[in-house]
C-alpha cells in the first residue's frame, strides 16, 4: 500500500459564504463523511497556519493586511463571486499552511503523496486581489515553499479544474522554475488560458495552456494527459508535482459542461502517479479546488484517494485500450499543443 496523507480540519467549515452559495462549508462536511469509509487506507496530517512570510512570497503585503482587516468583522463581498466573513483570514492562513504540512510530510518522507482537503480554494487568487471564490493562492504559495524550503529548481503545477488557474499562471509566467500545466473550459471565466499563453521571458514555454470546448469525458481527458502532460512533464522531470484539483469537470456539476465521472478522476490520478514515479519518486501532493455537485464530488474524491492509497479497483489495461479507441475525438487539441509547445518540448 502507498503511504498517503489527508488534511482536514473541522475549521475550514468556518468560512462561511452565505446560503446560496456554491462554495459553502457543506462541500467539505460531505468530503469528510466519505473519509469514514476509507479508515486505514490514509494518515492524518494536523494543518498549521501559514506564516505572514509565505503568504507574502505570492501576495502583496498591502492585499494581505486587507484580508487580515476582515477578521471579525460582518460577512461581505469583495467582488460578486468572494465573499469574506469573519473567520475568513484565519481559516484562508490555514488553508494555506494545510498544503504547506502535506509538502512537509510528503518530502520529509513520511508519506508517497497527500491531499489537502481545504476551504477557501484558491488558484484564481492573484497578487493583490481575491477572486473566483479564492483568497490566497494555496497552490502557488505551495510550489514557492516547496522551491525555497527544500532548494528545489523544478516543480509541475497540474492544474484539471473546469476554470482556468489565473493566479497560479500569472505568479509564475516568467519563470521556469514552476512549470503551470492546465486543462480547462475556454472561453469561460475568468478568460485567461489561451493556447498562445505560453509564458514570457525566461518562463516561455513553461506554461502550458489547453483550453476546450464544453463535453470532454474520461477517456478524453486520459489522452490529454498521456499525450500533453506526460511527455512535457517526464522532459521538464519535476522534482515535485503539486495538482490543483477541481471537480467541477464532474458530469453533474451545476457551473460545468464536462463529463468526468469518478472513475475518470481515479484515472487521472493514476497518470499522475505514474508520472511522479518516473519522474520525482512518486511525491505528489494534490490540493482541492473547485467543484459544485456535492455528492458527485465526495465520491470522485473517494475513488482519487483509494487511488493514491494503492487501492483502486481500476482496470487500467482496458482504459488503455479505450483511451487508443477514443483519441481521435481528442486528436486535434493534441496536434494543436504539439504545434505551439514541440518548440519548446519534443
Amino acid at each position: 500500500m502507498t503511504k498517503t496523507g489527508i488534511v482536514r480540519d473541522e475549521r475550514y467549515l468556518e468560512h462561511e459564504t452565505g446560503s446560496y452559495h456554491v462554495e459553502n462549508p457543506e462541500r467539505l462536511v460531505r468530503i469528510y463523511k466519505t473519509l469514514d469509509d476509507l479508515q486505514g487506507l490514509f494518515v492524518e496530517i494536523a494543518p498549521r497556519q501559514a506564516a505572514a512570510r509565505e503568504i507574502t512570497a505570492v501576495h502583496d503585503p498591502e492585499y494581505v493586511e486587507r484580508i487580515a482587516a476582515t477578521a471579525g468583522g460582518p460577512m461581505r463581498h469583495l467582488d460578486p463571486d468572494t465573499v469574506v466573513s469573519p473567520k475568513t483570514y484565519e481559516v484562508s492562513l490555514l488553508a494555506a499552511g494545510g498544503l504547506l504540512a502535506a509538502i512537509d510530510a510528503v518530502m520529509g518522507d513520511d508519506l508517497n503523496n497527500a491531499f489537502a482537503l481545504v476551504r477557501p480554494p484558491g488558484h484564481h487568487a492573484e497578487g493583490n486581489r481575491a477572486m473566483g471564490f479564492c483568497i490566497f493562492n494555496n497552490v502557488a504559495i505551495g510550489a514557492r515553499y516547496a522551491l525555497s524550503r527544500y532548494g528545489l529548481e523544478r516543480v509541475l503545477i497540474v492544474d484539471w479544474d473546469l476554470h482556468h488557474g489565473n493566479g497560479t499562471q500569472r505568479t509564475f509566467y516568467s519563470t521556469p522554475q514552476v512549470l503551470y500545466f492546465s486543462t480547462h473550459q475556454y472561453p469561460f471565466y475568468p478568460g485567461t488560458g489561451h493556447y498562445t499563453e505560453i509564458g514570457e521571458g525566461e518562463g516561455q514555454g513553461y506554461t502550458v495552456n489547453v483550453p476546450l470546448s464544453p463535453g470532454p469525458g474520461d477517456i478524453d481527458y486520459a489522452n490529454m494527459f498521456n499525450h500533453i502532460l506526460r511527455p512535457i512533464a517526464v522532459a521538464y522531470s519535476p522534482q515535485f508535482i503539486l495538482v490543483s484539483a477541481g471537480f467541477d469537470i464532474y458530469y453533474r456539476d451545476p457551473l460545468g459542461g464536462m463529463d468526468v465521472t469518478e472513475e475518470g478522476f481515479a484515472r487521472l490520478t493514476d497518470i499522475i502517479m505514474d508520472i511522479a514515479q518516473i519522474v520525482c519518486e512518486g511525491r505528489f501532493v494534490i490540493t482541492l479546488e473547485g467543484g459544485y455537485d456535492v455528492e458527485g464530488q465526495a465520491r470522485s474524491i473517494r475513488e482519487v484517494i483509494r487511488t493514491m492509497a494503492g487501492d483502486s479497483t481500476l482496470d487500467r489495461g482496458k482504459y488503455e485500450e479505450e483511451e487508443e479507441k477514443g483519441y481521435p475525438r481528442i486528436q486535434r487539441v493534441v496536434e494543436t499543443a504539439r504545434e505551439i509547445f514541440g518548440e519548446y518540448w519534443r
